[in-house]
């Protein structure tokens, strides 16, 4: 079959079309040029390379001959793949919102050919059947529809377009305060699953958002609830099967409240922010299980997910050989073929791997019935001595594992998440004091540096030797947050003077002058048909979230007063949305933490590499922004405010400073280890 016009694109998904019967476009002037002088409606369909649903729709549609003809005939069709144009869809998710009262991949759009959509939905089967109209019968009344009554079509788009209009956050007089941290905790609280952990019913997805601010509202309150919320959802979701107990690594997420049966696909971004929930809730517990857990994450995207040149890949497919979940279930006999009848006992008695099997006659790997202290106290030996027959065992299945047909890896490197496991891996580095963690965050962002600046523009993914599309909020954020990480895990104050640059450059370009806050697309992009300004956490942080953060920590850690001005604007602008409801922004409310309660600026004189400042990194410490230098002229053009401090007597010198006050310099150590860390 030959090929349609995505065949000379670098995305992964893109080119899983290519060769589809159905006459694809890129989103291109060429494409819209097209339906206009055509007069046909365009067909616009978004989703990603490791989109299950995605596969299923292409497999019975796009593939599909008379689909394709109907498509081909009455519309012009434009594919998107969401990780390369997050601004395309998240326009165009919030319109199939706002039409349906839901959203997900595939999106199937149905537009005119000024982009604005008159119909919108998800996957549509080829035919009608669960309940849902068939593709074949929505593209025939549809086109019907935009061609016999074009005033029908002109009254919804201009609702569309009015609709789109009022989503844009402005500015008002009331401003956000610190109590809606605890009324964010409150609402998580109650919408936690006590039986299995995690929030909300099934599907179940990891939140890690909402783990990253309740350790912080139980350092900020004491609130020891938020911790024990954290800390059995975590301990829970890594006994279910969404954690991948031979090869590692989290799942996107569960079908069931329990955790055992995951949607199979793993992404980067779950993974990165997970493995700083585990870093903290081990810096605050100083339990041996989230170092683990932590190591293991860490394992599992060196192994999988990072490519040579030390970046890191978007995402794995949940099927292979067409089927969802194939690489990673076991037959019994397999198992029990594999580690022999002793050790193929043990493992399948305490994974629950069984004849019958636990997933459509499969068997997941799971510990959810399993307690291994209380099995090692059953069998007489020492519980190190059980988890290094169990590590034996993991290790034959993997290697029988990777023998298998692997699901495709989405290999294209997006900046973003790229900055999240950059700021992942500085994190751990510096809480598990372990120097190759800090090497590998460094690497790939030395490969962002070198690979996706052009012109002083930040790009938003790489992939076959080509930087595509400007950067979106998104991308200057989260690379700011990497940034910041490896200041902290590193006091290489070049990391600080290149954050105050890429804050600048998110400022100019992103900034809203008339109502705050922050839109997604860059004033120097595609302008499409709204300009979207998002404070909701949806998979992950939301950009604006994530800049009220950053801007804060860049503030607190130069000196320099403007960044957190930012921020306090938009304590005006997400007035409503945050008010509504806090617990759906749960990383924005970390914002709110930082400038309402009490912290504190500390810097240390004499030595980068002092164990006082190695102690001082392994403490979770929300509080505290850290400066440290051999001396005050390393820090001139990074934090200008400290260039006047001194270290003493050439003595590790530790100044502390809270709320805006600044206390007599020290070299007593402990006694500015007591000034600085919460007994």
């Amino acid at each position: 079959m030959g090929a349609n016009k995505l065949i000379g694109e670098k995305s992964p998904y893109l080119l899983q079309h290519a060769h589809n019967p159905v006459d694809w476009y890129p989103w291109s002037e060429e494409a819209f040029a097209k339906a206009k002088e055509e007069n046909k409606p365009i067909f616009l369909s978004i989703g990603y390379s490791t989109c299950h649903w995605c596969h299923v729709m292409a497999h019975e549609s796009f593939e599909d001959e008379e689909v394709a003809n109907i498509l081909n005939e009455k519309y012009v069709s434009i594919k998107v793949d969401r990780e390369e144009r997050p601004d395309i869809d998240s326009i165009y998710m919030k319109v199939c919102q706002m039409m349906t009262g839901h959203g997900g991949w595939p999106l199937s759009i149905f537009m005119t050919p000024d982009k604005v959509p008159f119909y919108a939905g998800t996957y549509f089967p080829k035919e009608s059947k669960y309940g849902r109209p068939g593709l074949m019968e929505v593209l025939t009344q549809l086109h019907n529809k935009y061609t016999e009554d074009p005033d029908h079509i002109a009254d919804v788009t201009e609702s569309v377009k009015n609709a789109l209009a009022k989503t844009a956050a402005k500015k008002g007089r009331a401003r956000l305060t610190v109590d809606m941290a605890a009324k964010g905790f409150g609402q998580l609280a109650r919408s936690f699953d006590f039986t299995y952990g995690g929030f909300g019913e099934a599907p179940k997805f990891p939140m890690p958002q909402n783990l990253l601010f309740l350790l912080r509202h139980y350092y900020f309150s004491g609130n020891s609830a938020a911790l024990k919320i954290a800390e059995t959802t975590l301990k829970d979701m890594t006994k279910g099967g969404i954690w991948d107990h031979i090869g590692f690594g989290f799942a996107r997420y569960s079908t069931d409240d329990e955790w055992l049966v995951p949607h199979f696909e793993k992404m980067l971004y779950d993974n990165a922010l997970l493995l700083i929930v585990f870093a903290e809730c081990y810096a605050i517990t100083k339990e041996p299980f989230y170092r683990k857990i932590a190591g293991q994450i860490i394992e599992f995207i060196g192994r999988e997910m990072t490519g040579e040149d030390g970046a890191f890949y978007s995402a794995i497919d949940a099927d292979s050989e067409g089927v969802e979940g194939k690489y990673y279930v076991w037959d019994y006999d397999e198992v029990m073929e594999l580690l022999g009848p002793e050790r193929g006992e043990l493992f399948t008695e305490l994974y629950d791997i069984t004849p019958e099997g636990n997933f459509e006659g499969k068997n997941i790997p799971n510990l959810i019935e399993t307690d291994l202290e209380d099995e090692a106290e059953e069998l007489g030996i020492p519980l190190e001595e059980l988890e290094r027959q169990l590590e034996e065992a993991r290790k034959i299945l993997l290697a029988a594992r990777e023998k298998r047909v692997r699901p495709h890896v989405d290999d294209k490197v997006l900046t973003a998440w790229n900055g999240m496991m950059i700021a992942a891996l500085a994190k751990a580095g510096k809480v598990f004091q372990k120097e190759e963690y800090v090497q590998r965050a460094s690497k790939a962002l030395q490969f962002i540096e070198e690979k996706l600046f052009i012109g002083g523009r930040l790009y938003a993914r790489y992939r076959d030797g080509e930087a595509k599309f400007p950067g979106y909020l998104d991308d200057y954020t989260y690379l700011l947050w990497a940034y910041l990480e490896l200041y902290e895990a590193t006091f290489d104050a070049k990391m600080l003077i290149t954050a105050r640059r890429l804050a600048d450059n998110l400022l100019d370009l992103f900034w809203d002058p008339e109502e705050g806050g922050f839109f997604f697309s860059g004033k120097d992009s595609e302008q499409l048909i709204a300009k979207d300004k998002e404070i909701y956490d949806g998979a992950i942080p939301s950009g604006n979230s994530v800049a009220a953060v950053m801007l804060v920590r860049l503030g607190f850690l130069t000196g320099e007063t403007k960044y957190v001005e930012k921020t306090e604007e938009m304590y005006y602008t997400f007035y409503d949305e945050m008010t509504r409801a806090p617990s759906a922004s749960p990383f924005f409310l970390q914002a709110l933490q930082l400038t309402e309660l009490p912290t504190k600026e500390v810097v240390v004189l004499g030595s980068r590499d002092s164990a006082f400042l190695a102690k001082l990194q392994q403490e979770f410490l929300p509080d505290v922004s850290l400066l440290a230098a051999e001396d005050e002229s390393a820090l001139a053009s990074a934090a200008p405010f400290a260039a006047g401090y001194r270290p003493l007597n050439g003595d590790v010198t530790v100044y502390v400073c809270e709320n805006f006050a600044c206390q007599q310099p020290t070299t007593d150590l402990e006694e500015a280890w007591n000034r600085i860390v919460k007994s």
